[in-house]
């Protein structure tokens, strides 16, 4: 029994995983249950997830990922170990090699960090690949033409624009503006607005239930709970999708202007394909109501999102997969 190839999405919010032969055969969140008094890991995953905000005081619910790279690297290192053996994929004497994404800006010292806990996890040979490049070819992009194609990756932690040509990046950008940021700014709204206290789940609930990003393209409205910073007791409010789209607005913009900057710096031939091709869009966030509407009514060019934009950078990587042979070795330290 030989150990099976595996693609990991190592993703702030997510964790996919796909096995060579067999697809996408995880997708978790990131979130890691931790016993404070004895460090031990009470859940991972789902299980933990359903812990955030809601747990006795010596148990915490970690992400152990922050804007697109490890923040706690122990914690990460025991999630990997505990999907990569939820999987079986190790062989009687061999063991996996595996393919990880990370964003474009990432330091040698957080890349060595992310190497260090796949192999920790149970990898023999590790290749990292930049996340904007695995997404675009799991998008169904041919990359690997002498023509332009732009793609902009909306996480959970970092949104990364690039364009492609030829199988590597021409001009890129990672932007620590996402999905997550798109929650706490609503949050915060709704503190603001309504004096009223609401978790991360509520607030990511409100995103995708009536959150939009292009004023007047939706019209509806939600029932809301939480604590009233004045009396201190629970209070039901009911917000717009108008009402998000002023909370969103700010930071929608960041990624508008990063995808600006990025066809800006683009070599002219490539921009002329660019408007051909149109811009894909993947990520979680690709699926943000108005997203694609906005981008393309900012950039000028059309915006397409992706078939399953979660799911990209995991489909990418079981491509990459098939054909790890003929990657560049980019071997670290």
């Amino acid at each position: 029994m030989f150990a099976r190839d595996i693609g990991i999405d190592l993703g702030t919010a997510n964790v996919l995983i796909h096995v060579k032969g067999k697809g996408i055969v995880l997708n978790e969140p990131s979130v890691v249950a931790l016993d404070k008094n004895s460090g031990r890991v009470l859940a991972v995953g789902e299980e933990a997830r359903r812990m955030v905000g809601r747990t006795p005081g010596h148990i915490v619910a970690i992400r152990p990922l922050k804007d697109g790279v490890i923040a706690d690297f122990d914690v990460t290192e025991s999630m990997l170990k505990h999907f990569i053996n939820k999987l079986n994929v190790k062989g009687f004497l061999s063991k996996p090699r595996i393919l990880i994404c990370c964003p474009t800006n990432i330091t040698s010292v957080e890349q060595k960090a992310i190497k260090e806990a796949a192999e920790k996890s149970g990898g023999k040979k590790i290749y990292l690949e930049e996340e904007p490049k695995v997404a675009a070819i799991g998008a169904g992009m041919d990359i690997f033409q002498p023509s332009g194609n732009m793609v902009v990756d909306i996480g959970g932690g970092t949104t990364d624009v690039a364009v492609l040509s030829m199988g590597d990046i021409v001009t890129s950008s990672s932007i620590k503006m996402a999905g997550d940021k798109f929650d706490s700014e609503i949050l915060q709204y709704v503190k603001r607005e309504y004096k009223l206290l609401i978790g991360e789940r509520t607030a990511e609930n409100i995103k995708i239930n009536i959150g939009t990003v292009f004023p007047g393209a939706r019209k509806e409205e939600m029932e809301i709970r939480g604590r009233d910073m004045v009396s201190g007791l629970p209070r039901t409010i009911t917000v717009h999708s108008e009402e998000i789209e002023q909370a969103l607005r700010e930071s929608v913009t960041v990624i508008v202007q990063a995808a600006k900057s990025v066809l800006e710096r683009t070599p002219p031939e490539l921009s002329a394909d660019i408007i051909d091709r149109g811009v894909i869009l993947t990520g979680g966030g690709a699926l943000l109501h108005g997203i694609d509407m906005l981008l393309a009514d900012e950039l000028k060019v059309p915006v397409l999102v992706a078939e399953n934009p979660m799911d990209c950078v995991a489909i990418g990587t079981g491509i990459m997969l098939d054909n790890i042979d003929r990657l560049p070795k980019r071997k670290l330290g």
